[in-house]
């Protein structure tokens, strides 16, 4: 009988996403946060928090888009052309942002890099949660062709999930800072991580309302009976995050916050996960209609499992050596 690789190539990309998200969402927060500042001596720290790693998560965005064009190219033909523009603005946005690393130290003109830092952030960080809305509302297909226009992704539902994902990164930002920093800038990421946290929530229970009414499997998928009752814990466990987050946020601590943070994205991508499953192209073509043949994926899998342990421990290891709190005067130049 031969081994079906759909459902573990479905697990690495879910992995290749969740772990980009988790990662580069938290050092494009901290550029989202960086005007706000109170100075720009915080500033130098908060770019020195990220400087030594940000590179090393994109790492995870490279193995995500490539394992779908291999994996799935059916869906990776369709995908693409519905949200060519968002993810263009994400590489330019990316691009600006990490040219902004290497310059912002050496230049007179720092005030430019600055809001090169910040803007590519924003726009990126934006891009990102337009191409999400984009995919959970559905990609109008013909055959196995996109149907749609190339402006189709400038709906309500995608923007407000743009923005929404703006400020969930900030939050991680801002609880990566408390975590990472000390004295006023840690209590200055307090503050802001408390009132983000707000907007968050205000941000999940939208987009929650909202999503049912898309498509009628979303609504059938949530509230029909026993799947009420077995999906409840999802929204319970959210619920409970929160009350952590604020907990920890009030009492000032490291740690907890961030953690907290990084579960309430966990449990956002868990409910995604089970809106769409087992659709790679929402609502129309399976993880097996889009998927390569199974001799190509058995080979593309060989090397995957060479290089993923590598990745994993090389990622690890980036975060062990520049564990601790930032300091002045640290970084990577």
């Amino acid at each position: 009988m031969a081994l079906d690789l759909v459902p573990l190539w479905a697990g690495i990309l879910g992995l290749a996403v969740f772990m980009y998200v988790l990662l580069d969402g938290f050092d494009l927060g901290v550029g989202i946060l960086f005007p706000f500042a109170p100075d720009d001596a915080s500033r130098d720290l908060m770019m020195a928090s990220v400087a030594p790693i940000w590179d090393g998560n994109e790492t995870w965005l490279v193995l995500g888009g490539i394992g779908l064009l291999a994996a799935f190219p059916l869906a990776f033909a369709i995908i693409i052309p519905a949200v060519y523009f968002p993810i263009l603005f994400m590489l330019l946005g990316l691009i600006f942002r990490g040219v902004a690393f290497e310059f912002r130290h050496i230049s007179p003109q720092r005030v430019r890099w600055d809001r090169s830092f910040f803007f590519g952030s924003v726009v990126a960080t934006f891009a990102q949660g337009v191409v999400l809305g984009t995919y959970v509302q559905g990609i109008p297909i013909a055959g196995r062709q996109y149907a749609g226009g190339s402006l189709d992704w400038a709906t309500p539902f995608a923007l407000l999930t743009g923005v929404g994902l703006v400020v969930g990164y900030a939050l991680i930002g801002a609880c990566w800072l408390v975590m990472k920093t000390e004295g006023a800038l840690k209590g200055w990421a307090c503050r802001k991580a408390q009132v983000l946290a707000l907007g968050v929530a205000a941000f999940i229970g939208m987009v929650s309302l909202w999503t049912p009414f898309l498509q009628p499997q979303i609504a059938q998928r949530w509230f029909a009976w026993p799947n009420l009752l077995w999906l409840s814990p999802v929204p319970l466990i959210t619920l409970a995050l929160f009350i952590w987050l604020w907990r920890a946020l009030s009492a000032k601590r490291d740690l907890e916050p961030f953690l907290a943070a990084l579960g309430l994205f966990l449990m956002c991508y868990i409910g995604l996960g089970i809106s769409i499953w087992p659709m790679v192209v929402p609502y129309t073509i399976t993880l097996w209609a889009a998927a390569a043949s199974p001799k190509s994926q058995a080979f593309l899998m060989i090397g995957t499992l060479f290089l993923l342990p590598i990745i994993v421990m090389y990622t690890a290891w980036s975060y062990w050596v520049f564990r601790g709190k930032v300091k002045a005067g640290s970084g990577y130049h």
